[in-house]
């Protein structure tokens, strides 16, 4: 490559790295907000699903049935690790986060939440 080729071929990467760079911030910028997005449809669920759970509470109250019920909960995490697995998820993470959804639920059932 001549001295001249390679100075042109140096100044055209020299002028798209930095609209390589304005790329890259526009595109991280898009994928945070469309995360942000979904953090807030995580939230609006959770709080859904912990109305719920008040809800079945009072029933199972009403009923005289016990709150608790470890039975049903393995239920639910064994089908969460499942979903988890068709979505290409691990399992074992999935399973944590529902462990910790049913905390969540369990105090609502017993209106400490």
């Amino acid at each position: 490559m001549s001295g001249a080729s390679a100075d042109a071929d140096f100044a055209g990467r020299a002028q798209t790295a930095p609209d390589a760079v304005t790329d890259a911030a526009a595109e991280l910028e898009r994928l945070r907000a469309a995360i942000e997005c979904i953090d807030r449809d995580i939230i609006a669920l959770i709080a859904e699903r912990v109305r719920i759970a008040r809800g079945v509470g009072e029933l199972k109250r009403a009923a005289g049935l016990p709150t608790l019920d470890p039975a049903r909960e393995a239920v639910v995490v064994r089908r969460a690790g499942e979903l988890a697995r068709d979505a290409g998820l691990e399992d074992e993470d999935v399973r944590y986060i529902f462990w910790h959804l049913i905390g969540l639920s369990r105090r609502a059932q017993t209106g400490a939440a």
